[in-house]
């Protein structure tokens, strides 16, 4: 990160990084197309397999069993707190329909979290006139 900048990766990871930083939560980005089923919250067995980067270099990862990620029917697309992606829903220049989790966690509200999800969506729509974005706050019961 010379200079304090981030890296650059595409427009859409681009986006995404810089409201994580804004707003310090963790925001991770997923291309909903290359998805196998629908995606979903569990808790892993620690056998799942997660195909991801590390140094650079493509690597397939287990999680840790009982940490929480994100999945479909082909493996673990995100874990740690939407800090790492898989490279399989990875967003691409030609992602056309993206899912995008806000994770936060106390002190931050409810309103903070609407907030950031709204810059989120603000800074996206440039990028995409033709935006439709639904939100949905999913919480502990």
């Amino acid at each position: 990160m010379a200079g304090g900048r981030l890296p650059r990766l595409n427009r859409l990871t681009d986006v995404d990084s810089a409201i994580s930083i804004l707003h310090q939560l963790p925001v991770g980005g997923e291309d909903i197309n290359r998805h196998v089923g629908a995606p979903r919250l569990v808790r892993a067995s620690g056998e799942e397999s997660f195909d991801t980067m590390a140094d650079g270099t493509a690597v397939v990862e287990l999680p840790e069993p009982g940490e929480v990620v994100s999945c479909d029917e082909a493996g673990v697309t995100c874990r740690r707190g939407s800090w790492r992606q898989a490279r399989r829903t990875q967003l691409r220049e030609d992602t056309t329909t993206a899912l995008f989790v806000l994770d936060a966690l106390e002190p931050m509200t409810d309103v903070e979290l609407r907030a950031a999800g709204d810059d989120l969506v603000d800074h996206l729509r440039p990028l995409c006139p033709d935006l439709r974005a639904a939100c949905r706050l999913i919480g502990v019961a």
